[in-house]
């Protein structure tokens, strides 16, 4: 599949395949190359310097493909190394932030969360973020990496109810812990798939989705190809390239992965 000036995005998985249909609807024209780097998953448990190796490595590959731009469709490298990230790479990149000032703008009470996995939410870089955009509201930082788990090993598609019931219990011992929280920012690119579960647990609760700043970003890089988009992946002994085509077509995309390697 020949590619015409195309924007790259990626993350560990099946999370940034979000991004890809915001992209495609925004921009229907573009080429789009969907890179789920599966190898490297979790992102969220990698330390700063493996994380910006890992960012490295996917978008260097991406940009030896031809890609014009680069969207980085992961929160926790975006916040954590997307300036060093960007310092060396030879394309834009352009990467996704907890909205947490427009959270705490919807919050009655001030009080807002923001899930994502345990190396966003546990760095100095995360807390520093938090604190130049929470204005008078208060930020609780929350690990749901497990949450992220039940998204990039497709339980999401394929066990419904017990997915929804681990969404339940962690929803209802966080609200337990801090009840005044009255907005959540979905901060994994994988965790808007669980959107109607979260809805479900705690229908009084706002979810706010990161990936709206990144189709304002993006615009400038765009261009008219044919609106082709190609999927690669990398893949594991845990997370093979064959569970991944499943889980395209359980989505419903007519995409289907080719396994690379990326050096």
């Amino acid at each position: 599949m020949k590619l015409q000036r195309p924007v790259g995005i990626f993350d560990a998985g099946i999370g940034s395949y979000a991004i890809v249909e915001r992209v495609r609807a925004a921009f229907p024209a573009q080429d789009v190359l969907y890179f789920a780097d599966r190898g490297s998953f979790p992102y969220g448990a990698k330390s700063p310097q493996q994380l910006l190796e890992v960012v490295q490595r996917a978008t260097a590959f991406l940009h030896g493909q031809g890609c014009v731009a680069v969207v980085l469709a992961s929160n926790a490298p975006s916040v954590v190394v997307l300036e060093p990230l960007r310092a060396a790479a030879a394309v834009p990149v352009i990467g996704i932030f907890p909205p947490v000032a427009e959270a705490v703008r919807r919050s009655a009470s001030g009080r807002v969360a923001v899930l994502g996995v345990r190396s966003m939410v546990d760095s100095a870089a995360m807390q520093a973020y938090a604190a130049a955009h929470r204005g008078a509201g208060e930020v609780l930082l929350v690990n749901a990496s497990a949450l992220v788990e039940l998204v990039e090993n497709f339980d999401f598609v394929h066990r419904p109810q017990a997915t929804q019931a681990a969404v339940d219990r962690f929803i209802g011992e966080l609200r337990a812990a801090h009840p005044r929280v009255d907005v959540m920012t979905m901060s994994s690119t994988h965790l808007p798939w669980l959107k109607p579960c979260f809805e479900a647990a705690a229908p009084d609760v706002q979810f706010l989705d990161p990936a709206d700043s990144v189709l304002d970003e993006l615009a400038p890089h765009t261009s008219a190809g044919a609106g082709l988009t190609r999927c690669v992946a990398t893949a594991s002994a845990e997370l093979s390239l064959e569970d991944f085509n499943t889980a395209l077509r359980a989505l419903g995309t007519p995409l289907q992965a080719e396994l690379v390697a990326v050096a």
